[in-house]
């Protein structure tokens, strides 16, 4: 499955529309925002639509810029799925989340995040491969050493306990496109160019 994954847009419009125009023109399967699309919970105006104008599947998290019920919204507007606190699956590929973070607008509890997550994966655990999607970083990580705010126990516990095979955040904006190794899973740190990988 190929899947287009963006983080931190914070309202940019213009960046918004080519990378719809990147996954039309990559034919990905999926298109998933984890997090910050917002800046301050204030939508832009056709940030998501310029996405489903091109009949593209979408999922979304909150990020710390923008409440649950923000995204709750959205995804009702658009028909996208919303993968707070919840899992979804295509095939052998099973996808569960967990947006806000541990500081900001819009935050969780560390044990709240991990608590989200497992509850996430106990329904894909039988799927053959797993993604999980966050917004925060995981702590005691590289990401988390190269940016100015703390990284999430609760993701790294999940990181371990789980094993998911691919870990998508953001959050930690100088750490984009940045890529590691924690235990049996590939974290990747996404941003607003997009990156496009393949499970």
């Amino acid at each position: 499955m190929k899947i287009l994954t963006i983080g931190d847009l914070h309202g940019d419009l213009s960046q918004a529309k080519k990378l719809a125009d990147l996954a039309e023109k990559e034919k990905v399967d999926l298109v998933i925002f984890s997090g910050d699309f917002t800046m301050g919970d204030i939508h832009t105006e056709g940030l998501i639509k310029v996405f489903k104008d091109k009949n593209l599947k979408l999922g979304l998290i909150p990020g710390n810029h923008e409440s649950p019920a923000t995204v709750d919204a959205l995804a009702s507007k658009y028909d996208a799925i919303n993968l707070h606190e919840y899992a979804t699956y295509f095939g052998e590929l099973g996808i569960f989340g967990c947006g806000s973070a541990n500081i900001g607008i819009f935050q969780l509890p560390e044990p709240d995040i991990f608590e989200s997550l497992k509850y996430g994966f106990e329904k894909i655990k039988d799927k053959k491969k797993k993604l999980m999607v966050t917004h925060v970083h995981p702590d005691g990580t590289l990401m988390s050493r190269f940016g100015k705010v703390p990284g999430s126990s609760g993701v790294t516990k999940a990181i371990y306990e789980l094993q998911p095979d691919i870990a998508i955040c953001s959050h930690v904006h100088e750490a984009e496109s940045l890529e590691e190794q924690v235990g049996k899973t590939k974290v990747i740190n996404v941003g607003k160019e997009g990156k496009i990988i393949e499970i």
